[in-house]
């Protein structure tokens, strides 16, 4: 009978965590000093004061601790498992740079430096930065005398379109075919560089660039200073997986993860993404793709994204993720963030609305 009195308190002691447990313990001892003595004496469910938080407390403890084992396991897992794909398509793209091939490519590329209104020398960053990242594009923009204009159109489609072998053979393992993304992100990189130009004036004078933008050295050299830009990436690597996945893990011990979806819900609409796309989502667009895409792998494992809502997601962050760092690098050099931030984000947006209504049209057309 006395259990039969007030049930939902034996049920938040167990199963409620962090300020929840707190609260409903103390509602709890209320009620409790509410009872008759002898009644109170008599239950079961009304334990001395103070008891009920020390209970909570222990329980908040243990699955403290229990999402942080599980946290380095992951993130061990999924650093084991970056380092396999960034070490050797890192050490061939280094390598195909220092041939000296890419410089003999941008020929090719005239044709689209002029679609996008842009001279034949912006050829060199931007294939630099889709074979390699956005440092080498950097590197490259700050060696050309370009105007301020052309330099926010190649960051631009820097930001949208860098590093697309490595990062699609991770978007690839997380759930998205890599040519897929790959043509995604092209498409989506020209057509947003082709509409903000419109803004810019004219951004497709030619410049003349140094006769050697870069000096490789020799082989040794190179491989010499890959290996110590690769350990330090590493680390960083390292540091940033192991935060998010215990951070990640914690949450859903803690039951934080649900009020995470809830915060990020509206945002996840207008971006045409599932609402348990949220915590996936935050992390790429912080932290960038080979972050985000190490988590993603996880929770697809996992089984909690459909195929549809994993390919959204993955055409949302392949065009618009490491936001904080990615623009930082392109701001050093005294561009606008309101074109550095806002464009891709648009484009993002549209492109996984775009998805959406492509699948719903699908389903409703008949075999």
């Amino acid at each position: 009978m006395i259990i039969a009195y007030d049930p939902e308190h034996a049920i938040a002691i167990i199963t409620a965590v962090g300020y929840d447990v707190w609260k409903r313990s103390i509602m709890k001892q209320a009620r409790c000093r509410a009872l008759p003595a002898d009644r109170l004496a008599a239950s079961t469910v009304c334990p001395p004061e103070g008891e009920a938080t020390d209970i909570a407390m222990a329980d908040s403890r243990d699955r403290l601790k229990s999402g942080l084992r599980a946290g380095i396991q992951r993130g061990l897992r999924s650093f084991i498992w970056i380092c396999k794909i960034i070490v050797p398509v890192s050490l061939l793209t280094t390598l195909l740079q220092w041939t000296g091939w890419l410089d003999r490519l941008t020929f090719l590329f005239n044709p689209l430096m002029n679609l996008i209104n842009l001279p034949p020398e912006a050829a060199l960053p931007i294939i630099s930065g889709m074979l390699t990242n956005i440092y080498v594009a950097i590197a490259t923009m700050a060696a050309i005398p370009f105007t301020m204009e052309q330099m926010t159109l190649i960051a631009i489609f820097a930001l949208i379109c860098h590093n697309l072998i490595t990062e699609g053979i991770i978007q690839h393992k997380s759930g998205i075919n890599v040519t897929k993304t790959t043509l995604i992100r092209l498409a989506a990189a020209i057509l947003t560089v082709l509409v903000v130009s419109q803004f810019l004036g004219d951004t497709g004078k030619s410049v003349a660039p140094p006769s050697t933008v870069t000096d490789p050295g020799p082989v040794l050299s190179v491989v010499r200073d890959w290996a110590i830009g690769l350990i330090v990436l590493l680390f960083r690597i390292l540091g940033i997986v192991m935060a998010v996945m215990i951070l990640l893990q914690m949450s859903e011990s803690l039951g934080w993860t649900e009020r995470l979806v809830r915060a990020f819900r509206p945002l996840m609409r207008v971006l045409g993404l599932s609402e348990k796309s949220a915590p996936l989502w935050v992390t790429s667009a912080v932290f960038g793709l080979m972050f985000g895409g190490a988590v993603t792998i996880d929770r697809a494992r996992k089984g909690e994204l459909s195929r549809q809502e994993l390919e959204r997601l993955h055409i949302s962050i392949g065009l618009n993720h490491g936001m904080i760092e990615d623009t930082a690098l392109f701001l050093a050099l005294g561009l606008n963030p309101f074109w550095l931030l806002v464009p891709k984000l648009i484009t993002a947006m549209i492109a996984t609305q775009v998805s959406r209504a492509v699948h719903h049209i699908r389903e409703k057309l008949p075999l």
